[in-house]
């Protein structure tokens, strides 16, 4: 009898820990990108209107590693989507893509010659604007951690990258390993 409730309570453990380690996802193409108009000047002016405090654009090209591990294991998080949905407009351009899109000061581009206006030079590029289409922040490669992440855009939402830079915001933001 003994053994038996120790097996159960141990299988209760177990996928407690699992439940809490194992956090609920969603296809970021669905639920971490905003459908994109093309526009980009349109939709600074209809994030303003919605509250919002930034422009991500996430440059990305097919097979790039860092931008599978972004969507695998990052962008797909309920609260990281939850999140970013909440204060900024999140949109996906494809280096080598001939979609078109209108930059913020109205130029008629495709999406490979926006990448190489920007100074695109690796993917996954992670490039916020604020909604005067000025750039905020760039962040080359994947950000590997959600926690990072979820500092990234708080570091952007709050408006400290007027006064520094995200890793030395990163350094106070993180909270020490075991707290």
């Amino acid at each position: 009898m003994r053994l038996g409730r120790l097996m159960a309570l141990g299988l209760a453990l177990v996928l407690a820990a699992g439940t809490a380690l194992g956090a609920e996802t969603r296809d970021p193409e669905d639920h971490f990108f905003n459908l994109n108009s093309g526009d980009l000047k349109a939709e600074a002016a209809d994030a303003r209107s919605a509250g919002k405090k930034a422009i991500l654009v996430m440059f990305e090209q097919d097979g790039c590693p860092g931008c599978i591990y972004m969507k695998q294991h990052v962008l797909n998080r309920v609260d990281v989507q939850n999140f970013y949905r909440q204060r900024f407009l999140n949109f996906s351009v494809n280096t080598f893509g001939s979609v078109p899109i209108r930059d913020f000061t109205g130029r008629d581009l495709t999406e490979k010659s926006y990448a190489q206006a920007a100074g695109i030079k690796g993917t996954p590029t992670f490039l916020f604007y604020d909604l005067n289409g000025a750039e905020a922040a760039r962040i080359v490669g994947p950000v590997k951690s959600v926690e990072d992440f979820l500092l990234l855009g708080e570091f952007v939402a709050s408006g400290s990258y007027k006064n520094r830079k995200f890793a030395e915001y990163l350094q106070t933001q993180r909270k020490p390993k075991g707290s």
